[in-house]
């Protein structure tokens, strides 16, 4: 394979909560033009960035998407992902369990007590692992995940066991949009006062939407990258940042993405034209070396899984040796590594 996406990571550097000051948080800061890499906090983003700069957000809302419950017939212990509401009103949804599910099995799903809170109907399965299903009361997906789901933590944080303030920990302080079964992690960092501090800096912020979903996760799994299926997620770029972006790009400044979930939608929309437009849809950009970029200038995000579509778009923005030397210096540092870790700025 011609990138670099394999890392020895040791286990006891996966963070398995977040700092208590989100913005104490390291930052490893990579130059490409200059090729050096420099160490700082996420707190020191007013002086690392430029007045004119325009950060951009990503405001999807984690929703409380895994399901825990029982098997109706047999007992046995069942776990489930709410990824989509269908046109019809069906869920659609990622399980597993011992055994074999046939189709119209019957679920009991409990609450975050262990408390019998409603059923799920398993339909029939479809495509990609996922499966067709019915909650028994018909309620909007909302309303009663909210009820009865847990916050989704990837596996290598406690083995994907949420505690109370993961509720409030595996999301953005500017989550506005429900729809993510993941957080958009570089975003985690920002805390209202540092966002204010950048704002007084003269940085500009903007915030568009994209919806993580669980291919995120996915693992490439072969040589050919070609063979690699990208996963699609939703997203959204609003006329007025649109615009805002365009402001930008005439008076030469640059265009700080806040995570890949970020870099994703700018580079859907840059590469649809020479000016930034309203956008709304899905997106399988797959961005690997080489690549072009054309609506970002420097990236903020979080160290990455190996042998992940997010490691390959960082080395597509930083250059491969480039990011294999980072990602060295990090283990070496002793930097706290994946979605409650620390972050590195590539300018």
């Amino acid at each position: 394979m011609e990138s670099w996406i394999d890392y020895h990571l040791p286990p006891e550097l996966v963070a398995q909560e977040p700092l208590q000051n989100r913005a104490d948080a390291r930052l490893m800061v990579l130059d490409r033009a200059r090729g050096t890499i420099e160490h700082a906090h996420i707190r020191d983003l007013p002086r690392l960035l430029l007045p004119g700069d325009r950060l951009v957000l990503n405001d999807t809302k984690v929703i409380p998407a895994q399901l825990r419950g029982l098997r109706t017939v047999t007992g046995g212990r069942w776990q489930g992902l709410f990824l989509a509401q269908t046109a019809s009103g069906d869920w659609k949804i990622v399980c597993k369990t011992r055994g074999k599910i046939k189709p119209m099995e019957q679920v009991t799903l409990v609450d975050r007590e262990g408390k019998e809170a409603a059923k799920l109907w398993l339909l029939e399965p479809i495509d990609d692992g996922q499966w067709l299903a019915r909650p028994e009361p018909d309620a909007p997906p909302l309303e009663l995940l909210q009820q009865l789901g847990r916050v989704p933590l990837p596996p290598y944080i406690r083995s994907g066991n949420m505690v109370d303030t993961d509720v409030e920990d595996y999301q953005t302080v500017f989550a506005r949009v429900p729809g993510a079964v993941a957080a958009p992690t570089a975003g985690l960092h920002f805390t209202e006062m540092l966002l204010e501090a950048i704002r007084q800096s003269g940085i500009e912020v903007s915030k568009l939407t994209l919806h993580v979903g669980m291919g995120t996760f996915r693992p490439i799994s072969g040589n050919d990258l070609d063979q690699h299926p990208m996963h699609s997620e939703w997203g959204d770029l609003p006329d007025q940042v649109a615009g805002d972006l365009n402001e930008s790009r005439q008076r030469g400044d640059r265009i700080v993405a806040v995570g890949t979930t970020v870099a994703r939608v700018l580079e859907t929309v840059a590469g649809c034209g020479e000016v930034f437009q309203a956008w709304q849809g899905e997106t399988d950009l797959f961005i690997r070396p080489p690549y072009t970029f054309l609506g970002i200038d420097a990236l903020l995000t979080n160290f990455h899984f190996p042998r992940t579509t997010l490691l390959l778009l960082v080395q597509a923005f930083g250059g491969t040796e480039f990011v294999r030397e980072a990602y060295e210096q990090a283990v070496h540092e002793q930097y706290r590594f994946y979605s409650y870790g620390d972050a590195m700025l590539l300018v």
